[in-house]
């Protein structure tokens, strides 16, 4: 049973926090380029300098501008419905700890803490972050402030990710 529990946790894992902190990451690069000026460096639309913008390089904003605005949307969903499916990686990391019997190694236990505080960063930081830029107009420090909660997501996950393999102080083996 224990190696079920393990499996359904890993892979509950790389299916649920996988997908949120790739789209987590990518938000802020989508900010970026939607709030960027045409003909600004690293700017797609480069080419066309803002004095001699016609109609057809307007129109092509335009459409560069919703393209932007669409995949903010599904990286939003993304986040938001895999933060939901990732309440399953602690139910079964739980239920596998109690299995190996090591509910109380301090190892788990700081993996729980910094699980709970990833949790946290992506409830009250990165989700409310990209709900403030769909709402209106984001200011130009929306994209760094979201990369930095977004890093530290990813930064606390990591983290557990190598408590979870190493297991410092475990008498249960590595």
């Amino acid at each position: 049973m224990t190696k079920l529990l393990l499996s359904i946790h890993v892979i509950a894992a790389i299916i649920a926090i996988g997908p949120v902190a790739v789209a987590a990451s990518r938000f802020p690069a989508t900010v970026r380029r939607l709030l960027a000026e045409p003909g600004q460096v690293n700017d797609p639309d480069a080419a066309v300098p803002p004095a001699v913008m016609n109609r057809a390089a307007e129109a092509a904003l335009a459409v560069r501008t919703e393209r932007d605005v669409s995949e903010l949307r599904t990286l939003h969903r993304i986040c938001r419905v895999y933060a939901v499916v990732g309440i399953a990686v602690p139910a079964f990391g739980l239920a596998t700890a109690r299995s190996l019997d090591v509910l109380g190694d301090v190892w788990l236990i700081i993996s729980m803490v910094l699980t709970a505080c990833a949790a946290a960063v992506l409830i009250l930081l990165v989700l409310p972050g990209q709900q403030r830029v769909l709402a209106g107009a984001p200011d130009h420090a929306a994209p760094s402030r979201l990369a930095m909660h977004a890093g530290l997501f990813n930064l606390l996950w990591a983290t557990v990710t190598v408590l979870m393999i190493a297991r410092p102080g475990s008498t249960t083996g590595a």
